[in-house]
């Protein structure tokens, strides 16, 4: 699953890395030809951050793969926004 998200505060970026330690699989975060770990708060802010960055999330496997899903998209809403 893809989508994008806009981080205007030092806070923002300390908020979405703690509600996305909690999902069961790999995060990529992606700005321009760079790619870091989504978990990673050094390697976000390493990331040009006044545009909008592309965050991939790769499933884990198992049973508790989609578990959870949807409540993780409700807590990055505040997160999403559109690509530039």
């Amino acid at each position: 699953m893809t989508f994008y998200v806009k981080l205007n505060e030092i806070n923002d970026v300390y908020k979405l890395v703690e509600t996305l330690l909690a999902f069961n699989g790999e995060v990529d975060m992606t700005s321009g030809r760079y790619t870091v770990d989504g978990r990673s708060i050094l390697g976000i802010f390493s990331l040009d951050l006044r545009k909008p960055v592309k965050v991939t999330l790769h499933k884990g496997q198992g049973e508790d793969a989609d578990k959870g899903m949807d409540a993780l998209m409700e807590k990055l809403k505040p997160f999403l926004c559109d690509p530039e």
